[in-house]
C-alpha cells in the first residue's frame, strides 16, 4: 500500500487541525531574527504546499521537494490559484539535489519522521548540511518518543465528513521504535457510492538526543531545541519538537569567491 496516493486528494481536508499559519509565522520570526528575511528557502517534505505557499507569500523564493507525486499534484493547483513563483521538485529527501544553496531549509509535520533508519536521518541531515548556504539555518520540528508511545500507540482515530471518512489504527512498537498507521479511506463517488482506499504509514521514534548527535555527525551547530512552535524548553510530555541548527564548516571567502567569479 501507497503512503499519501488517495489520502493526498483529501489530506489538507482531514489535516485542518494543525496550525500552519501560527508555524509560518514562528518560521519566519526565527528566520528574520537570523537575519533571513528574503531570498531562497527549501521545504522538504512539502506535500500539498501549504506551508510553501505561506512562506512564499511572506517573501521568499520556495523551493518543494516531496516524494509523492499525487501530493505535489495538489501543491500544483496552490500554486496555479496563488500566482506564487515556487518550484516543486518531485524527490525522495534522502538523495534530494539543488542547483545550488540556499539561505534556509524548513521542514515541518513530521515529515522527518518518516525517514525510519538512523543513517537515512544522517543523510538528510548532511544533504542540507551541504546546500544551505554557510551559516544558513535549518529549521524542523519532529514528532517525540512521548507522543507516538503515549498518545498514538495502539490506538484507533474516526472522523466522518461529507467529503469522505477515515478509520486510522496505530500501533507502536517501543523496541524499534516504529509507528504504522494503517488509513482506511472512504471517499465518495459520483454514483453516490463510497470507494475504500487503504494506505500504510510508518513513522519512526527519534530520542531527542539521538537526532541531535545525528545533526553534529552530519556537520550541523545545534542552536536551540524547543516545545514545538515556541520558546519553551521540551518538557517530558512534549509531542512534538522544534529544532533549529546551523551550517558549519563552509569556507566563506571561497563561497564568496565562487558567487563573483573570482
Amino acid at each position: 500500500m501507497e503512503a499519501y496516493g488517495d489520502f493526498a486528494k483529501v489530506y489538507d481536508i482531514f489535516m485542518d487541525n494543525c496550525n500552519y499559519e501560527d508555524w509560518a509565522a514562528y518560521i519566519r520570526e526565527t528566520l528574520i531574527k537570523d537575519g533571513i528575511s528574503d531570498g531562497l528557502v527549501l521545504e522538504l517534505g512539502c506535500g500539498t504546499g501549504t506551508m510553501t505557499e505561506l512562506l512564499s507569500a511572506a517573501g521568499y523564493d520556495m523551493i518543494g521537494v516531496d516524494n509523492s507525486e499525487e501530493m505535489l499534484a495538489e501543491a500544483m493547483e496552490k500554486r496555479i490559484a496563488s500566482g506564487h513563483d515556487i518550484l516543486y521538485l518531485l524527490q525522495d529527501m534522502q538523495e534530494f539535489e539543488l542547483y545550488g544553496t540556499v539561505r534556509a531549509v524548513v521542514s515541518v509535520c513530521d515529515s522527518l519522521n518518516y525517514i525510519m533508519e538512523e543513517e537515512e536521518l544522517r543523510q538528510v541531515f548532511s544533504l542540507v548540511n551541504n546546500y544551505l548556504d554557510p551559516g544558513g539555518l535549518f529549521v524542523f520540528d519532529m514528532n517525540t518518543v512521548y507522543k507516538y508511545q503515549e498518545l498514538l500507540g495502539d490506538t484507533t482515530i474516526a472522523e466522518n465528513r461529507e467529503e469522505g471518512s477515515f478509520i486510522w489504527e496505530n500501533s507502536f512498537d517501543p523496541e524499534t521504535g516504529v509507528n504504522e498507521y494503517e488509513l482506511a479511506l472512504f471517499l465518495p463517488r459520483e454514483d453516490g457510492l463510497y470507494e475504500k482506499c487503504e494506505e500504510l504509514h510508518c513513522q519512526r521514534a527519534y530520542p531527542q538526543e539521538e537526532i541531535c548527535r545525528l545533526l553534529a555527525e552530519a556537520g550541523l551547530a545545534l542552536v536551540s531545541v524547543y516545545d514545538a512552535y515556541t520558546l519553551n524548553p521540551p518538557a517530558p510530555d512534549s509531542g512534538r519538537l522544534t529544532f533549529i541548527a546551523r551550517e558549519k564548516g563552509k569556507d566563506r571567502e571561497k563561497q564568496k569567491n565562487r558567487e563573483t567569479g573570482e
